[in-house]
């Protein structure tokens, strides 16, 4: 059964930083375009950042800069790292993945993707 687990969120102070990974089990990681999503109270999800399976990475401008998206096949794991965090980016974080292979296409939309992690919580507060 292909799973999909977030973690490395919590609560960081405004400009403060966090590394978030999506582990995957039940497939390879390898073959599957995987994007980061997040979703604020009373919000929309929306795209934060998205990795084609060939390793092609796309982001938000809101995060442009800011956000690092990366893929480790050999520990079927992809990692996002957030820095220079605002308040306004509270939300729960959640990572996806879409069975693409061999895909340099960058595809960032929620209905790209089949494939759902329960979410982290990411809270940035003083």
């Amino acid at each position: 059964q292909l799973q999909l687990m977030e973690s490395g969120g919590g609560l960081v102070q405004p400009g403060g930083s966090l590394r978030l990974s999506c582990a995957a089990s039940g497939f390879t990681l390898r073959n599957y375009a995987i994007g980061w999503f997040r979703q604020a109270p009373g919000k929309e999800r929306e795209g934060v950042s998205c990795i084609s399976s060939g390793s092609n990475a796309d982001y938000d401008e809101s995060v442009k800069g800011r956000f690092t998206i990366s893929r480790d096949n050999a520990k079927n794991a992809v990692y996002l790292q957030m820095n220079s965090l605002k308040p306004a980016e509270t939300a729960v974080y959640y990572c996806s993945a879409a069975y693409t292979p061999g895909t340099v296409q960058v595809m960032c939309n929620s209905a790209y993707y089949d494939s759902w992690g329960q979410g982290t919580q990411v809270t940035v507060s003083s």
